[in-house]
């Protein structure tokens, strides 16, 4: 039994699934979503659906199809249902639900239905655009507007907003929040620059290059949700476009525009959607809790045999030093005006909850990639604050850096995807360990600073680079756990 509007009435709804609710397939649609990833489907869509069985947002979603790959085929013959499973923990217990997602209303391809979806610019109910085509998406190609359809995003982007201007003849009440969520800094500003670059290539008018500067809202946004992909559960159903999502979600939109609040106001359905004048704490605290301790993490796990994020969360030591690192030594460096000290420690409870969630396998080798260049990114910031505010070497953030030097210098057991990896294995076949690290942490190409100007730091990598070398990494690193718990 394959999952459409026509089977809904054979399954039963329970506490552990949802069915769309009676009226929502008659909803008018306000939103066009460039995209038919598991991230919008994940998220956005999900927000939107919830808001609906509340009566808060009643609209529905037409999805474009921008990539020439693959077809709507899957969409149609589901009636554009999926479900999405939510699996983890959340304070600390087991979360199991399905809901079937009914937010969708039709999935067009931009090669074929071009037409279609210039359409929707002429539809007085549509209000937000939503996108997600990837971080080389929102990127600037000299093209024209009026091609059947134009092949970059902003391009598409702009010849709907074109069409809307001319059809509603300027009127500006009829501009769009647009939302992208694409994962790069200002994702919001950067897309508007991109729309005026194209303005001035098109030669549009100027009238109508106001009205989109001034009556359009562009909103930088955040979304962090693990969305493995593709998901195969036991529903008792068929369902080809069924996705996985953690129970963890957020997507902080930045606005300080009450008007924005009011269209966006399926925020009102879900913690989870944030609406907030600066959504760069949303940012920080993810860059350095999350992300900066997976890639601390990462090496000194490998190398210590474990080798997913949920094994660690299950092995004392390792858990341990997870823990520790956020506590004892991000949050001291991020707090302070701008990152409440409660904010933190309750951001990394969550993040926590999500780094035991069994139902990823989130895997350390992985992670490793690009590892020299995500420690210049998110590491190298919180060191030098940490010094700067304590005087101190962290000692476990030099015991991260100690594990990255000896995963650098490789193993015929695994490979290393790292644009440095010849450099490393170059000293490490040169030079004596204290040399090494000597040479590495001087090294401004690789961290944009002179890491030996931290009066004790080398000194530190170098006494636990020869303890892991000398007493093996796990029996090493349980040694430092026991400091931890002590402490």
């Amino acid at each position: 039994m394959k999952l459409s509007k026509k089977t809904l009435a054979r399954l039963n709804e329970s506490d552990t699934l949802q069915l769309p609710v009676a009226g929502c397939f008659e909803l008018p649609e306000k939103v066009l979503q460039f995209g038919t990833g598991v991230l919008l489907r994940g998220l956005p869509d999900a927000f939107i659906d919830k808001a609906n069985r509340q009566g808060l947002f009643n609209g529905r979603v037409v999805v474009v199809k921008s990539t020439g790959k693959g077809s709507t085929g899957a969409f149609d013959d589901q009636d554009n249902l999926y479900t999405q499973c939510i699996r983890g923990i959340e304070g600390g217990q087991k979360v199991a639900m399905d809901i079937v997602n009914g937010s969708i209303s039709r999935v067009l391809n931009a090669a074929s239905q071009w037409e279609q979806i210039l359409a929707c610019a002429i539809n007085p109910d549509m209000q937000i655009v939503v996108s997600n085509t990837t971080e080389i998406g929102i990127a600037y190609v000299a093209e024209s507007i009026f091609a059947v359809p134009p092949a970059s995003f902003p391009a598409k982007l702009l010849a709907f907003l074109y069409k809307r201007y001319q059809h509603f003849s300027g009127d500006p009440g009829r501009g769009m929040v647009i939302i992208p969520t694409e994962l790069i800094p200002d994702n919001g500003s950067r897309l508007k620059e991109i729309l005026l670059e194209l303005c001035a290539f098109n030669r549009l008018d100027d009238a109508f290059v106001d009205w989109l500067h001034n009556s359009n809202h562009y909103c930088n946004s955040l979304v962090d949700c693990i969305v493995p992909g593709a998901a195969a559960m036991d529903t008792g159903y068929e369902d080809e476009l069924m996705i996985m999502t953690e129970v963890y979600r957020l997507w902080a939109i930045e606005t300080n525009s009450e008007q924005v609040r009011k269209v966006l106001s399926f925020s009102e359905a879900d913690a989870g959607v944030v609406l907030s004048p600066d959504i760069n704490v949303f940012r920080e605290l993810k860059l350095r809790l999350l992300n900066g301790t997976h890639t601390l993490s990462c090496g000194l796990a490998f190398l210590a045999g474990i080798d997913t994020v949920v094994a660690a969360m299950n092995q004392e030591s390792m858990a341990a030093y997870m823990e520790g690192l956020m506590m004892q030594e991000i949050i001291p460096a991020i707090t302070g005006l701008h990152i409440r000290n409660d904010a933190a420690v309750r951001f990394a409870g969550a993040v926590l909850d999500r780094f035991r969630n069994p139902y990823i396998e989130h895997r350390w080798l992985s992670i490793c990639t690009q590892y020299t260049s995500k420690l210049k990114m998110r590491v190298v910031p919180v060191l030098l604050e940490y010094n700067q505010r304590t005087g101190q070497i962290p000692a476990l953030i030099s015991l991260g850096f100690a594990a990255h030097l000896l995963f650098m210098r490789g193993s015929e057991t695994y490979s290393i995807q790292d644009e440095h990896a010849g450099w490393y294995q170059e000293q490490w076949q040169q030079l004596p360990v204290d040399v090494l690290v000597r040479t590495t942490l001087s090294n401004k190409n690789l961290w944009g600073h002179d890491l030996t100007a931290i009066p004790g730091f080398a000194a530190v990598v170098t006494i636990m680079l020869n303890a892991l070398l000398q007493e093996g990494t796990a029996a090493y690193l349980e040694r430092v756990a026991a400091e931890i718990t002590i402490s």
